[in-house]
């Protein structure tokens, strides 16, 4: 737990670590970029998921009947913030290939720094579920307070955020905004710029995952 955000785990691992410093290198490619983010997500997703509730079952070995555990409930849905979020969505789906997926389209106007709402799609059942939101940097926190509110105001009563790099200043969003998601962040950097952009970051996670300017 930062000592700083009660509502922020930095997950430190040296894998994910190691990772991150290729992710942030401007001189990997678009290909090893995408596969970092997908990688990475896929090692926050364990932290992210050690509390999940479990269920006793039986099952047959090759040799005897036993009790074991499995995930209770299976009503995890995860919820990337387009587009950039897309990015993380196969690697946690790798790890739990049950889960269904959800979609918010939001963007932030380059000149205001605001989220701009165009789409909105998860499971019907919302208050069932637990919503995992993704989307590799938390800058000002605009579009992920956004993106939360639009889940509880379809009922979501547990939702988390999985990013890569998180600024200070989006996490302090979320806390004024949502002081009951947890943030998952890989690293919590320095500060945000006078445009928006998290310092030292690893640039526009949009522009590097799809090769756009």
């Amino acid at each position: 737990m930062s000592p700083t955000f009660p509502n922020l785990t930095v997950v430190d691992h040296p894998l994910i670590q190691h990772k991150l410093s290729f992710l942030r290198d401007k001189e990997t490619s678009k290909k090893k970029f995408k596969e970092l983010v997908d990688e990475i997500a896929m090692l926050m997703a364990y932290e992210v998921t050690k509390d999940l509730p479990l269920a006793e079952v039986e099952v047959e070995t090759p040799l005897e009947r036993m009790t074991a555990r499995q995930v209770a409930g299976k009503k995890l849905t995860v919820v990337p913030i387009l587009r950039a979020g897309l990015g993380m969505v196969d690697g946690v789906v790798r790890l739990m290939p049950g889960v269904r997926v959800g979609h918010i389209g939001l963007y932030r106007d380059h000149d205001t720094l605001q989220p701009v709402d165009y789409y909105f799609k998860i499971p019907a059942d919302a208050e069932s579920r637990d919503f995992l939101v993704l989307d590799p940097m938390l800058a000002t926190g605009g579009s992920a307070s956004a993106a939360v509110t639009s889940l509880k105001r379809q009922g979501a009563k547990r939702v988390r955020m999985l990013c890569m790099v998180a600024a200070p200043e989006g996490v302090q969003r979320m806390l004024e905004d949502h002081p009951d998601v947890h943030v998952y962040a890989a690293a919590l950097d320095r500060e945000l710029n006078d445009v928006g952009y998290i310092l030292p970051g690893l640039g526009d996670a949009g522009d590097r995952l799809f090769g756009t300017k």
